[in-house]
């Protein structure tokens, strides 16, 4: 016999034990084979696979004052994580952090944290999230899951939108480590909070940014204007030196058709009639050893630096 049609009012989503009681649906009706369970007091019409769907399937089934958090949270909101990491955000266990009164979330599927009331949340898809500043201080946390680098590239994207300057963006990651009582990971967390920036658009300008620091370069302001000889605006530079007029230029995927190439050597020609040198950095430039060595000497040359004062 084909299973009955659920109620409306329990729409087309998660749903828990108590709103299908609520609405008449009774207990055998639960138990069809149309129906999965992702985990205790949860339902659902389709196994879910995305992490979005995994997620509410779960809250369907949770108490009431609980956020994702940690892995789950940055995946959620889009902040960069090593390519494992992402992995294992989409495929593995839920973060699920609760009051620390009352205690670990123990469920299958699911890693409890304590702590929600140290933290602010706001909602993402739907979904209760650990606000970005405080899952960035919780992800240094995880211990050396992530290194410095990966935290900075973390909090740079939290910070991206921060228009009042860097001293800003840091108070703002700054002010909830601040709060916390012996923080696991804070001096690898502090570390990371020096050398995160605003402005920065895409997770690779970061590890871009940071091959330079790394090596003894001084450091380049983050997608600074460009102006000609009279001061007049031209462009936004991702890496400028502006003393030397010195430009790196990261060229992401979507810098790769011919239209989107094009316009970058019109670009670029326009900017060199004003004295600003371009120079393109490629993801290989960064990763690759032997790349990486000959983009850091090109850089040295144009900037005018003795390479033997570089830790290359």
């Amino acid at each position: 016999m084909h299973p009955s049609d659920l109620p409306a009012s329990l729409g087309s989503g998660a749903f828990s034990t108590s709103a299908a009681r609520a609405a008449g649906v009774p207990a055998s009706r639960l138990r069809r084979a149309d129906l999965h369970h992702p985990t205790r007091g949860a339902h659902v019409r389709s196994v879910p696979t995305a992490l979005v769907d995994r997620a509410a399937g779960h809250l369907a089934g949770l108490p009431d004052g609980r956020a994702f958090s940690h892995l789950t949270a940055a995946r959620l909101r889009g902040l960069p994580l090593p390519g494992h990491l992402e992995r294992e955000a989409d495929d593995g266990p839920l973060h699920v952090m609760a009051p620390t009164t009352d205690g670990h979330t123990r469920r299958r599927g699911c890693t409890g944290h304590r702590g929600l009331e140290w933290r602010s949340t706001t909602e993402v898809h739907g979904l209760p999230l650990v606000s970005p500043e405080d899952t960035w201080c919780d992800l240094g946390e995880l211990g050396h899951v992530l290194t410095v680098d990966d935290l900075v590239v973390a909090g740079d994207a939290v910070v991206a939108g921060v228009e009042t300057g860097t001293a800003d963006a840091q108070w703002m990651l700054r002010r909830p480590l601040e709060h916390r009582v012996r923080p696991r990971g804070k001096v690898r967390l502090v570390e990371a909070l020096t050398l995160v920036r605003p402005g920065v658009r895409s997770p690779m300008e970061s590890r871009a940014r940071l091959m330079f620091v790394h090596t003894g370069f001084p450091e380049p302001a983050v997608n600074a204007p460009l102006t000609d000889r009279a001061g007049e605006w031209l462009a936004d530079g991702d890496l400028v030196w502006e003393e030397q007029r010195v430009v790196g230029e990261y060229q992401g995927a979507h810098h790769a058709s011919r239209r989107r190439r094009s316009a970058d050597s019109s670009r670029q020609a326009g900017l060199a009639e004003e004295d600003w040198t371009v120079l393109e950095i490629w993801a290989e430039d960064v990763l690759v050893g032997g790349r990486r060595t000959a983009c850091l000497l090109r850089f040295a040359r144009e900037l005018g630096i003795d390479p033997r004062h570089l830790q290359i």
